[in-house]
């Protein structure tokens, strides 16, 4: 479990196709001593995908993603110097400063506009119908890993505000109109949803 708050950027820096081609290889660097005291089969959200860390190499760590992951996120894409967002497992007594996160991406969104809004920038993302449901006004999702509250909602269609902080220390700040990116919606929504679906 995560909490969606981002504690280090990491760079990609090798990917191999394994499998035959169809699953992936990927060795990620961290800031110096981000890994201090990580061990083997750690799980390690990487833009909000949680990652079985297979290898340590001073500072960075190796995973691989099956093509299921492959197919589902965008993961495929990433290559040499990719910058994405970390962070390491809830322990038990830390602190939970955002909302609980599994780490397992629900779905792609993509940004459909940027604006400075006063001393924050305002995105605007669409998803799917399937995932828009999920999504409400004043709730809380992951976007890349990173848990934010939801301004509003229109359609399919959602806005979240994101301060100086958030875009400096997460990749949020670099996205551009048209990318995708990883969303997971809250657990809560999730349940809620399906009790609903069975008349509880």
């Amino acid at each position: 479990m995560f909490t969606g708050i981002i504690t280090a950027q990491g760079t990609v820096r090798q990917v191999t196709p394994i499998g035959g081609g169809q699953d992936m290889r990927m060795v990620i660097a961290t800031p110096a001593g981000w890994l201090e005291g990580a061990a083997i089969g750690a799980s390690i959200a990487c833009s909000g995908c949680c990652l079985t860390a297979i290898s340590y190499q001073g500072d960075a760590f190796t995973v691989e993603a099956s093509a299921e992951t492959l197919s589902k996120t965008t993961l495929g894409g990433w290559g040499e110097g990719k910058k994405i967002n970390l962070e390491r497992a809830l322990k038990l007594g830390d602190e939970l400063g955002g909302h609980v996160v599994s780490g397992h991406v629900d779905g792609l969104g993509k940004l459909e506009g940027v604006r400075q809004e006063n001393g924050s920038l305002r995105l605007t993302f669409s998803v799917g119908k399937e995932l828009a449901r999920f999504i409400a006004a004043k709730g809380s999702v992951t976007i890349d890993g990173v848990s934010l509250t939801v301004n509003e909602t229109e359609g399919e269609t959602f806005g979240v505000n994101i301060i100086p902080h958030t875009a400096e220390v997460t990749t949020l700040g670099a996205l551009k109109p048209g990318d995708a990116v990883h969303i997971e919606i809250d657990m809560l929504a999730r349940y809620v949803a399906r009790l609903r679906e069975y008349g509880a």
